[in-house]
This record gives structure tokens, sequence and C-alpha cells, in this order.
């Protein structure tokens, strides 16, 4: 088999079929099996792993963007799995058709003002507006971590930016704002966000999130993931990484500092996130030790007593 011919264009990516035939390829050249087509009217060296969104952003026209879960994904955020498939996203804006091909949710935008921003090169719609988009296709609880995650770890968005976001009608606009009410800056991580939430869904009041701890004379012992100051109950959702070793030691560490300060330390899992209940019973208990105690009135705890050791 002969060589295949050089092309005009440059061939280290993906590029439009259009251009290299303007550029003098044939048809025949770019049929060849040293070229994969991504998508229709796209053409990248073989055993590149080009995307289908890499591909797609080459034939976006000025008024295209991608939007709504797959913006999601561009910010890094943690969106659940519905979002993570084949299917992309793109909004077009005005009148002009929307994008129909193979594995594309068209959506239409009227407003010329609408609120895109760029990253890595690819045009997206902004932090606040994706988080909205979202709510069509998200649960509550999916929608308050996405937000979560946009307030606090990536620093991406603001409460008022999301609040700005919800249009003042429209068919989602109440899960939207009802998950608006839940969202919080300082959570850390995806299932800290939901833990959260499906322990105030239980009826428990809602905990502070990452509540720095501090000893009787101010030395600080640490920051809880989720707490209740007042009664000193911590709630600590133990991922993975906990179980690396220095990870491991600087949590024992931290437990020890707030449980010989009078405080309870319920610890939860990946395995009480999916069967919550021996964990919500954990609470109760923590709950009810904190309201005896209080029907008993003062106490001398030992960390009063003078010290003879």
């Amino acid at each position: 088999m002969s060589r295949p011919a050089e092309l005009p264009v440059p061939d280290d990516g993906p590029f439009r079929v259009r251009d290299a035939v303007a550029a003098g390829a044939t048809r025949t050249r770019l049929s060849r099996t040293d070229l994969e087509a991504p998508i229709h009217g796209v053409r990248a060296p073989s055993g590149l792993g080009v995307s289908r969104v890499e591909a797609l952003a080459l034939v976006l026209r000025d008024d295209q963007f991608f939007s709504h879960g797959t913006a999601a994904l561009f910010w890094g955020a943690p969106v659940s799995g519905h979002f993570g498939g084949e299917a992309v996203h793109v909004t077009s804006v005005g009148v002009a058709p929307v994008m129909r091909r193979p594995h594309v949710v068209p959506h239409r935008v009227r407003d010329p003002t609408v609120d895109v921003r760029y990253r890595n090169g690819f045009r997206l719609s902004a932090p606040a507006r994706s988080w909205y988009e979202c709510a069509g296709s998200s649960s509550l609880e999916d929608l308050v971590v996405l937000g979560d995650y946009f307030l606090g770890p990536a620093d991406l968005a603001t409460l008022d930016g999301l609040r700005a976001a919800i249009p003042p009608r429209g068919r989602h606009v109440r899960r939207a704002r009802a998950a608006l009410a839940r969202v919080r800056a300082g959570s850390e991580s995806p299932m800290e966000s939901r833990m959260r939430v499906r322990v105030v869904d239980a009826g428990f009041p809602e905990p502070e999130v990452n509540h720095d701890v501090f000893d009787a004379s101010g030395t600080f012992l640490g920051r809880a993931d989720m707490a209740w100051p007042d009664l000193r109950i911590a709630l600590e959702y133990d991922g993975d990484h906990h179980r690396e070793q220095q990870t491991f030691r600087h949590d024992r560490r931290r437990s020890n500092g707030f449980v010989v300060n009078d405080w309870i330390v319920v610890h939860a899992t990946a395995v009480d996130a999916d069967r919550p209940a021996v964990l919500f019973e954990r609470l109760r208990q923590a709950f009810e030790q904190r309201r005896v105690e209080r029907a008993a009135g003062p106490t001398r705890r030992f960390r009063d007593a003078p010290r003879e050791y």
C-alpha cells in the first residue's frame, strides 16, 4: 500500500474537512485509514483519541457554545453520571438553526447577552448559568452538590451569582430556588454536601459546615466536616483517602483532641451514604445524650478537675 500523501493542513490534531478540501486535499485522501472521523465533517489522525466534544468544538458557529451538564463537566463539577455519557449539550443563541447531530442535545436561548466564558479554548456556559441549566435533569440533592462545588472548592461563582442565574419564570425555577436555599459555601467535597442534605432531610438540625474546633484555652484542635457546636457534636465523612497512612494518623490525632474536650464524634463512610439508617441512629443517640446531660444540669467534667497527675 502506498504511503498516504501529505495533508495540506496541520495533522497533529483534529481538523475540519472543508478546510482540508479548500487547501487542496482530495476526498479520497481524507478517506485513507491513517485518518478517523470522530464526527461528520471532522478528521483526526487515527489513534489520537479525539473526543466528541473536541471535534464538535471545530464546527460550532460563533453563536453556539457548550452548555448544561457538558459545560459543568468542563468546569470540573461533580455532575451525576447521566451527564457523563455520550450526549453533548450545545446551545444556540438567537434564531439561527440549532445543532442537529448524533449524540448532541440542542438548546436555544434568545438573549444575546447570555453569559458565555472560555475555558481551555472552549466556549461554555458560565459556571452559574450551567448550574441553573442542570436543574432540568438533576435531583434537588445533585443541584445542591453542584452549587456547593461552584461556591466552595472551585470558587467559580457566588451565591448572588447563582441567584441571578435563575430566571423570573421557567419550568425548573422552583427546583433551582429550592436548591439555592440549601447551597452552602464551605463544603469541601461532594459527599460532604450529600451527607449534609440527607442528614437535614432525616429531620436533624442543619449542621455548620467545616467548623473550627478549639479547646478551653483557645488551642485549635481541628476542623469538623459538619458540626452542631452548641451541642459539641461533630459529623466526619471519611472518604477512601482517609485510609492513607498519613491521613489516618492525622484524623486520629484530631479526633482524640475532640473527644477529650467533650465532643461526640460520629464518623460516616460511603456505606452510610447509601444506607444511612445506622448513621442516623448514631446521630439520634448523640443528640439524646446531650438532651439528657442538659436536663441533668451542669456537671463537673474531667477537663475541669484539678491537675493532680
